[in-house]
């Protein structure tokens, strides 16, 4: 069976030219109508992406978007303000399509977040360059010395690596490690990946983590001196 899609768009013509496109992709499809009717059904299904767009009756794309926890959220809006766009960004979406868009730039955009949507594998070891993390035994070897994390700090550092390429919101963040790390908070986030940074290039002079200014964090694949 194809990944599982969540139109939220009560733009009916909007709806079905995206429904007909995708179903043709092999996607499987399902269509909100309005912000209740959206949490309604993810409160009981969990497709692989959402598209949510922003102008929705009752509650609005910008008050659902954060109640969508582990999907990517795609923005498929007429708004084309720029800060919008960076606080949604901000708020959790993975992108931001704007009306009117060229269906086979979307489908695009579609495919890589879908390849590159946040990974849940919580064994096995994991390499960037001379860093290894073994999650089975909650070890991280730099350089072939051990570097000592607190429970938080490897969270994050898992989360990263099992997503070298992909750009992790903050809000993804705290989502994804909120079940083994709840003393981390949005207000203390920023103070554990700056401990964590410090630690990695304390072991071997580099930067293995690259902040993506107002999105969020990766793994700095260059990993140059600071």
């Amino acid at each position: 069976m194809g990944k599982k899609i969540l139109i939220i768009d009560d733009d009916l013509h909007v709806g079905n030219v995206l429904e007909e496109a995708l179903e043709k992709e092999g996607y499987v499809v399902s269509r909100a109508y309005s912000g209740t009717e959206a949490l309604l059904y993810l409160s009981g299904t969990k497709p692989d992406l959402v598209l949510l767009d922003l102008m929705l009756p009752g509650l609005s794309g910008e008050e659902v978007l954060p109640r969508i926890k582990g999907i990517p959220v795609i923005v498929v809006s007429a708004k084309v303000d720029i800060d919008n766009k960076v606080d949604l960004l901000l708020g959790g979406a993975v992108d931001y399509v704007t009306k009117p868009f060229q269906m086979k730039e979307l489908l695009a955009r579609i495919s890589v977040h879908l390849r590159e949507s946040i990974g849940s594998d919580d064994s096995g070891i994991r390499r960037c360059g001379d860093l290894m993390l073994d999650a089975d035994r909650r070890t991280v070897i730099l350089g072939g010395n051990d570097v000592r994390l607190t429970r938080t700090e490897f969270a994050i550092l898992k989360l990263l690596m099992q997503n070298p390429s992909l750009v992790v919101t903050k809000s993804q963040i705290l989502d994804r490690i909120a079940q083994d790390t709840p003393d981390c908070t949005e207000s203390s986030l920023k103070t554990h990946i700056s401990h964590l940074r410090a630690k990695l290039r304390a072991a071997q002079g580099m930067d293995y983590i690259e902040a993506v200014w107002g999105i969020g964090f990766k793994m700095n694949e260059k990993k140059e001196n600071p």
